[in-house]
């Protein structure tokens, strides 16, 4: 008998906080901060109603958020983590510098807070 893979997250995870800084000569800058919840299938991504983020130009902010989301749902995607997707995320913070801040930040901000978000759970299985 094979066992269902198991959702992602089996729980809501709050507060995963990311702050992915490199500095040489093509810096890059993004702070996010996102709460996973439980969903009855696939991927939602939502920015909080009341999310303020002081940067210039306000019309990137969008684009940072969209490649924030895209990181977090390739890394719960990967094969070996062995999960069913269902989940909805929420974008509760986020922090960007003029001279670092692009999509591919925020991109790999969401990785590192996905992957954040599945060791967690993992290592409440191992408890």
């Amino acid at each position: 008998m094979t066992s269902a893979p198991r959702r992602f997250p089996p729980y809501p995870i709050r507060g995963v906080r990311v702050l992915h800084k490199k500095q040489n000569c093509a810096p890059q800058f993004a702070g996010i901060e996102v709460d996973f919840e439980p969903a009855e299938e696939g991927f939602v991504f939502e920015v909080a109603r009341d999310l303020t983020v002081d940067y210039e130009p306000a019309d990137a902010l969008p684009r940072f958020f969209a490649a924030a989301a895209l990181g977090i749902e390739e890394q719960l995607r990967l094969p070996e983590h062995g999960v069913v997707v269902a989940a909805r995320v929420v974008l509760r913070r986020a922090r960007a510098d003029t001279f670092g801040s692009h999509e591919l930040a925020f991109k790999i901000a969401g990785h590192l807070a996905a992957r954040q978000a599945v060791a967690r759970t993992e290592s409440a299985v191992d408890e």
